[in-house]
């Protein structure tokens, strides 16, 4: 049995969870979210909690198990508390607007770019109050959608290991390089 899909999510009070044959649809304050249910897993709604239950003992079934119990348990979360994820902007000149919904970043190219939320997404932009750095706030209800949002975003201008400059996660530590300084002390080998 899988430990996390024996496990039964509770349901937060505003939340409403639906279940058909093929999906269960998750609505709350934020919005709702649908996904499909495998033929190989059943679900099912009482006393306040969803369960999750195998039909049979296949390879597939106890793969897709813990698996859809947990983007469930993602869906309740999404649809009452919501999902961010914050970039973090270190470079002199690297800048992040916002216009309209639309993000406009300045990533030391010779042009701006544009980045258009999915549906679901929203950005907002700020100045970390300790650090003086820029930052960029993504929200949502998809976990997922979050998340890969962010993925885009940081893959612009990866964070380079000599000076850190580029857009990283929230609390990402990036390793750093020495660079030349090893050969500046010395006279090279004759």
């Amino acid at each position: 049995m899988s430990r996390i899909g024996k496990l039964p999510i509770p349901i937060p009070s505003g939340v409403d969870v639906k279940i058909d044959d093929e999906q269960i649809a998750v609505s709350g304050k934020l919005g709702t979210l649908f996904q499909p249910i495998p033929p190989s897993v059943q679900v099912c709604a009482e006393d306040g909690k969803v369960v999750i239950t195998r039909k049979d003992e296949s390879r597939t079934a106890r793969a897709q198990h813990g698996l859809i119990r947990t983007l469930i348990a993602n869906m309740v979360t999404g649809v009452s508390e919501g999902y961010t994820r914050f970039l973090d902007i270190s470079g002199v000149g690297y800048r992040a607007t916002l216009n309209g919904n639309d993000l406009t970043l300045a990533l030391g190219f010779s042009h701006p770019v544009e980045v258009k939320p999915r549906d679901g997404i929203s950005f907002e932009v700020g100045t970390d109050t300790n650090t003086r750095s820029p930052f960029i706030k993504i929200s949502g209800i998809d976990k997922q959608v979050v998340g890969q949002t962010a993925a885009e975003i940081r893959a612009l201008k990866k964070p380079e290991p000599y000076k850190g400059k580029g857009i990283r996660y929230r609390g990402e530590v990036i390793r750093r390089k020495a660079g030349k300084a090893g050969k500046a002390g010395g006279k090279g080998g004759a």
